[in-house]
């Protein structure tokens, strides 16, 4: 398993979603429906994006590396695209690594039937049954923990593509929502825990599933309800819906960080909507770690919704403190200091009129390396701030993700190796806080962690995994150096 994430922002000090799925069926012009939901969904991926579709006898596909816009760039492409199902996919590189061969969705032709699947999330045991795999005779076609699907399933002994689908999914470990096309249907599910979100929405006759709500607002879907942890969505093509729920009734655990940094602010997550949500997390910050200061100030963009949510609770004015620049590209890690400096000024730059002589506040979405914070509180000093204080929308991240978010090793988090008075110093600024678990989980409206049964998870913040990692264990049995706890499904 890679992962290493040579697609990041300066320094790598941002966590980054894995990617996002979309699907349709029974829509006419289905590839060009797709491609726009994807675009909706562009934040959660930037590198590849890929749509596979089927036209009532063959299935067609067309990858390609960069952005919706750039891969889809001519609408005759989408002839290329022709039928009424088609599903899509936009992708951060976090496990198997960068490449066309590991662009999805994935496709195959298997015993039962063709079949093609686009995932969000990462398998824990992707590397663990890979060599089972091959030492049975499997032939891997990419380096995507995505494509052991496709394996199980095509070695499943069950008669039914279904039952095959289902006999797969029993043995992958970790977080999933998938959206699968065979000749009959499409397939929709998630994992037990329903740890990666997916949504199903209605357009005419049309069935649409997408990571997010905002992509069924962008395409003039309906919502019709999130897809259920554990459970498996089957649209065949005159409409019919049936669904199945294999996996017994596990307790949920959504990952918290979609409403914390990952999802659009205008999409709804849980019932909740996710701009209200951070907010709400800002407000919170303001009640915790309140500072006498003169103006409250966002690191764009992400920091926006928090930052508001302090300033109305705190009664300090809001003010666009930092500009970000919107015409900056994704950044390749640098070679040298002064170009990953260049690089944060590029996007972004101090409105010194606004803050000099100011007591600051700033507020960002989360702390990783935390060189980020460095050049940004380094900015309001050079920019005349008299004192800069940072505040966090989130927990210190002091776990990795296994759950396909972009995320270091340990060792390199800021929270793993510092606690708050050490990572104030080592950000230079005049103080540091950041929002409790239990006041995050507040703003989401869900109970605390008290009664031991969290709703969410939140290994990030905890290291309380809720699955098992059997590569990740493997891995450090091998070297000698198990140290992280594994949890179980319970």
């Amino acid at each position: 398993m890679n992962l290493t994430h040579p697609f990041l922002d300066a320094d790598g000090d941002k966590l980054r979603e894995e990617c996002g799925i979309f699907g349709v069926i029974g829509a006419r012009d289905a590839s060009a429906m797709t491609a726009l939901g994807l675009h909706a969904l562009q934040h959660r991926g930037q590198e590849a994006v890929g749509i596979v579709s089927y036209d009532g006898s063959d299935f067609f596909a067309r990858r390609g590396l960069g952005h919706v816009a750039q891969v889809f760039s001519d609408a005759s492409m989408f002839a290329e695209l022709p039928g009424e199902m088609a599903s899509g996919h936009v992708r951060y590189s976090t496990t198997g690594g960068q490449g066309l061969r590991n662009v999805q969705p994935l496709h195959a032709d298997l015993a039962r039937g063709a079949f093609s699947v686009a995932h969000n999330g990462n398998i824990s045991n992707a590397v663990h049954l890979k060599r089972e795999l091959v030492d049975k005779g499997a032939i891997f076609q990419s380096t995507s923990d995505t494509e052991v699907i496709l394996h199980l399933i095509a070695t499943s002994r069950y008669p039914t593509l279904l039952d095959r689908f289902v006999d797969a999914l029993r043995m992958i470990e970790g977080a999933y929502s998938l959206i699968c096309m065979t000749p009959k249907r499409m397939i929709a599910c998630r994992d037990p825990l329903g740890i990666r979100p997916l949504v199903m929405g209605k357009i005419g006759e049309a069935t649409v599933f997408a990571s997010e709500t905002v992509a069924l607002d962008v395409v003039g879907a309906e919502f019709v309800r999130e897809i259920e942890p554990g459970e498996i969505v089957e649209v065949r093509q005159d409409g019919r819906l049936t669904s199945h729920r294999p996996f017994g009734n596990l307790p949920a655990r959504p990952c918290i960080f979609e409403h914390v940094y990952f999802s659009r602010p205008d999409s709804v997550m849980g019932g909740r909507s996710v701009y209200e949500v951070r907010r709400q997390i800002g407000a919170e910050l303001a009640i915790e770690a309140p500072v006498e200061a003169d103006l409250v100030v966002p690191v764009p963009d992400s920091g926006v919704p928090a930052a508001i949510g302090y300033a109305q609770q705190s009664g300090i004015p809001f003010g666009l403190g930092i500009i970000r620049s919107h015409y900056v590209g994704r950044t390749f890690i640098q070679p040298s200091d002064g170009a990953r400096h260049a690089d944060v000024k590029r996007k972004h730059n101090a409105n010194r009129a606004l803050v000099e002589g100011k007591r600051i506040v700033l507020i960002d979405d989360s702390i990783v390396r935390g060189t980020t914070s460095l050049k940004i509180v380094q900015m309001m000093r050079d920019a005349g701030a008299a004192e800069v204080h940072m505040r966090v929308a989130s927990p210190p991240t002091s776990h990795s993700c296994f759950y396909g978010v972009d995320t270091p090793e340990r060792h390199k988090l800021l929270a793993a190796r510092m606690d708050v008075q050490e990572m104030t110093k080592f950000i230079v600024a005049d103080s540091l806080a950041f929002v409790s678990i239990d006041g995050l989980y507040r703003a989401v409206g869900a109970p605390g962690r008290e009664d031991g049964c969290p709703r969410h998870c939140d290994a990030c913040f905890t290291g309380d995994y809720p699955t098992r990692l059997t590569d990740l264990a493997e891995r450090e049995a091998d070297a000698g150096q198990l140290s992280l706890p594994v949890g179980k499904v319970a």
